[in-house]
């Protein structure tokens, strides 16, 4: 056992801020523990394998648990040790042999490969997680290395801000989208570098997009039950560094040294704000890679199990699960949430970032008395003067009681609407989730911008009024069928994630049109085309908040795998080599379309009266008007009237009309047109229409088609 070196040589240090920090000639080391009775500084050699120094730390003063080393640098190596109770039936696992994550750590070295000693108990034992493994596990634990303050000016100093309503989101995973690019170098295929490399800044200028969702990159592992597959966790959606870029997706010449992968990662939020792109992460707080009861010791558990994570009222040795991960982060705490909110102003002001999509975010917002929008998290993070200024995006369910809260996020959330999703594809694939039709009634709603959720929001009690943009609304995304496959696929086919078929949604809202899979039929072939194109004009002509999975702008597929979490290879690759150029085409021209015609991006609900428009001279508001094919405005009976759920609408404002058409039959259909005016083609989404005047009272709607018609400069202002 190695000697425990007296405490003398570290001297008192401040409280704040959290982590390691380099100032006065030395690094100030800083922790927050509620439970602990000792916690140990272990600095490691440079290799990480040797512990050279132990120090205590000196506290606590409010939880805190600091020191300042003098003489030590940046670059060097450390890991934290907690003393503590190792009670599991009372929520403690405090176990000194298991060295520690500095959760704010800036940089980490080594490689987590679920060893044994990684966890705090013997396997096989007879009690199970109740038992204790006290085999110190330091040579090969991951270690935090101390980051030196970046220098040089921020990719924040470029950074665009676009206006809401102008916003077009593109969901996107680092590697995948470069790794079988013909025009990014080899080198750097797969990387951060590649992801502002000029080739891809074309390719997301030419689609119109202004704001990339990049899937997790903060540093993560893999799941226990993934070693020794072959497969990793692909997605990264299991987050351990909070606040450190994860070098697997950093170029070759770089992954090695954590203060590269922070460069690069910067470099790249520069690159892209200079070409006009936003930036936002995917970020995961709602679990950590420390599982249940029975998971591996890395972190906060070691730390202070019972403040970091939510534990069974009934049972505190079991772990509250409303992640479907084994754990859940206890963001009620107020530590817990200082964490966080951290993280956050270390990725915008450090990193330069843009904005957040909270994957499971109800987490976040859970107290005592279920999901709460005004809870502390909430408050504190829309008070923030740096977090109140970026995009704040919440995927609004977990698996936990009233876990679906789908427009009951507060203030200038935007949330991931899954209900466009479902209306979406089930009013051109003909079904809904249950087989039904979708009805104009379900078509409207979503196209308006789902306003029976997110016209009023918040708080329970208030009537403060959300924005249209609130919506963001999606086809398809990481989490699910792609585009193509949802149109070729009437099933899941995981078959390659090595568990039977079982994981992934199943019943997910999809249809093959008579032949599963790939099929050189042009009848089938064709009706899958024209679906797939309506759906995505009905994506981006809708009011809300577009949001685009990449690879569905040129016909991505994965063979029908619908949680490709696991595939780091041509499955979760995007298909360059087969990338349909004209699919590309027309998807950018529908987002030249929405540009174009700010009716089709209207900040405010239709129809809303508003006196503070009158008062400021801003005329009329906005109108949206639907009628039936036949030309007579819908009345109650005709939103479900049981045939083909066809209906045309009309939006106006006091500067131009426009005319959406809806036919998702199988079959051409009449539309009649508004009698006063003339209106000019702009799209026809299945491409047998050409853009031009429209003569006549009426116009013939291909299958499965959207059309959109502008009036005339001299055509009257209402249909």
């Amino acid at each position: 056992m190695m000697t425990v070196f007296p405490d003398l040589a570290l001297a008192a240090g401040r409280h704040e801020p959290l982590g390691a920090s380099v100032r006065d000639g030395g690094v100030n080391f800083a922790v927050f523990s509620a439970h602990a009775t000792r916690v140990e500084l272990c600095l490691y050699d440079e290799a990480g394998s040797v512990e050279l120094m132990r120090y205590a730390l000196d506290g606590p003063v409010d939880g805190i648990w600091s020191g300042f080393l003098p003489g030590a640098t940046a670059g060097q190596l450390y890991g934290l040790r907690a003393h503590g109770p190792h009670a599991p039936r009372e929520g403690h696992r405090f176990n000194a042999g298991k060295l520690l994550l500095d959760p704010y750590a800036r940089e980490i070295v080594g490689e987590f490969r679920n060893l044994p000693e990684d966890h705090g108990y013997p396997f096989g034992h007879p009690d199970g997680p109740f038992a204790l493994d006290a085999r110190d596990n330091g040579p090969t634990a991951l270690k935090a290395r101390v980051a030196a303050p970046l220098a040089g000016p921020g990719p924040r100093a470029s950074a665009p801000r676009h206006a809401s309503r102008d916003v077009v989101l593109y969901e996107v995973h680092v590697k995948g989208f470069s790794m079988r690019h013909p025009g990014i170098p080899e080198v750097l295929r797969g990387s951060y570098a590649a992801l502002a490399h000029p080739a891809a800044i074309a390719h997301f200028k030419r689609l119109g997009v202004t704001t990339l969702s990049l899937l997790p990159v903060q540093f993560a592992v893999d799941e226990p039950h993934l070693f020794g597959t072959g497969l990793r966790n692909y997605w990264g959606y299991n987050t351990l560094g909070f606040f450190a870029p994860d070098p697997r997706l950093a170029s070759v010449a770089v992954r090695h040294d954590p203060t590269a992968v922070a460069a690069e990662f910067r470099d790249m939020v520069q690159a892209l704000h200079e070409a006009g792109l936003e930036v936002v992460l995917d970020v995961v707080y709602n679990h950590t890679p420390e599982g249940n009861e029975w998971g591996p010791t890395l972190s906060l558990r070691g730390l202070d199990q019972k403040s970091y994570y939510r534990l069974q009222a009934d049972d505190p040795a079991r772990m509250e699960n409303l992640t479907a991960c084994g754990n859940t982060v206890n963001v009620e705490h107020p530590r817990v949430t200082q964490l966080v909110l951290d993280s956050l102003r270390f990725w915008v002001g450090e990193m330069g970032v843009d904005g957040f999509r909270f994957d499971l975010a109800p987490v976040l917002g859970r107290t005592g008395r279920g999901h709460d929008p005004g809870s502390p998290f909430y408050t504190a993070l829309r008070q923030d003067p740096l977090l109140s200024q970026v995009h704040l995006i919440a995927e609004p369910w977990d698996i936990g009681p009233d876990g679906y809260q789908l427009g009951r996020f507060p203030g200038r959330f935007m949330e991931w609407n899954d209900k466009f999703r479902d209306t979406a594809r089930g009013f051109w694939l003909g079904h809904g989730p249950d087989g039904s039709a979708i009805g104009r009634d379900d078509f409207a709603r979503r196209f308006a911008a789902s306003g029976d959720v997110f016209r009023t929001g918040g708080a329970a009690g208030t009537t403060a009024q959300r924005s249209p943009l609130a919506s963001v609304n999606f086809l398809a995304v990481h989490d699910g069928f792609t585009l193509a496959d949802l149109v070729s696929h009437s099933r899941k086919h995981n078959d390659a994630n090595g568990e039977d078929n079982r994981d992934g949604r199943d019943n997910e809202l999809c249809g093959n049109f008579g032949i599963e899979g790939p099929t050189d039929d042009p009848v089938i072939r064709a009706a899958r085309e024209r679906a797939r194109r309506a759906m995505l004009a009905t994506l981006l002509l809708s009011q809300g908040t577009p949001m685009l999975y990449s690879g569905d702008e040129f016909g991505n597929g994965q063979g029908g795998n619908n949680n490709a979490y696991c595939q780091d290879n041509e499955i979760g690759w995007l298909d360059w080599p087969n990338a349909d150029d004209a699919l590309i085409a027309f998807t950018a021209g529908l987002a030249q379309l929405r540009r174009a015609h700010p009716l089709l991006r209207h900040a405010r609900w239709f129809d809303a009266t508003d006196e503070a428009l009158d008062a400021a001279g801003a005329g009329t508001p906005a109108t949206l008007r639907w009628f039936h094919p036949d030309g007579r405005e819908l009345r109650a009976p005709d939103w479900r009237d049981g045939g083909v759920p066809a209906l045309t609408a009309v939006l106006c404002d006091d500067h131009e009309r426009l005319l959406l058409i809806a036919n998702p039959g199988a079959a051409s259909l009449r539309f009649a047109l508004p009698a006063d005016g003339t209106w000019h083609l702009l799209l026809d989404s299945s491409g047998e229409l050409a853009p031009a005047p429209l003569g006549g009272r009426e116009v013939v709607a291909p299958s499965r088609s959207l059309l959109l018609c502008v009036a005339s400069a001299a055509a009257p202002s209402s249909p």
